[in-house]
């Protein structure tokens, strides 16, 4: 899905473009895009099940390995790890856990943890677009303001060495309208 009237132009800080979009994280191009994942890294519901459809059986091919190397009892909430894209427009999928607020997991450093683990990943693999969802704020039951509050800053707090632009790719008006109040409040003085 383009842009289009529900774009959020963003700005350029420190060398990089933060916006936000009204879109489709699948079809996003981006040199990583960011996957709200669950703690086992197989597949699940929300952006998870629709990046895992859309990237074919190749990406839980490369789920697996992770979880039989690296994480074999699950990858930890706030934490990230990459994969490769396999039949997204990426070349890598960057999974991270956000904390499950239904759950009673309140914490919202763990939430900023989720974009600062992820942008250190793609530092180290040096990718210079990074697509991000709105991590939380789906099942896990974050609120939109509060999810786009600590997103945004979270981002703009990461020093994101060689990352040229970091974009909000978010499924519902609703959560455009709240990352885009998050990201005017972050360029007033």
């Amino acid at each position: 899905m383009s842009p289009g009237p529900f774009a959020f132009p963003g700005w350029d800080t420190a060398g990089m473009s933060v916006d936000a979009i009204l879109g489709d994280l699948t079809v996003e191009p981006a040199d990583a895009l960011v996957n709200a994942a669950n703690a086992s890294l197989l597949g699940g519901g929300g952006v998870d099940g629709a990046l895992h459809a859309a990237a074919g059986p190749e990406l839980l091919a490369e789920c697996r390995r992770v979880r039989a190397g690296q994480y074999p009892d699950g990858l930890p909430v706030g934490h990230s790890v990459a994969t490769r894209a396999a039949l997204l427009p990426a070349r890598w999928v960057i999974h991270t856990v956000g904390p499950n607020r239904n759950a009673g997991q309140t914490d919202e450093s763990l939430l900023a943890a989720c974009y600062t683990t992820s942008l250190d990943v793609a530092c180290g693999l040096g990718a210079r677009t990074v697509a991000f969802p709105a991590v939380g704020a789906g099942v896990y039951g974050w609120d939109a303001a509060t999810a786009a509050r600590v997103a945004v800053d979270a981002v703009l707090a990461h020093p994101r060495t060689g990352i040229e632009r970091v974009r909000f790719v978010l499924f519902s008006p609703r959560l455009l309208q709240s990352f885009t109040a998050a990201l005017e409040a972050a360029r007033q003085p």
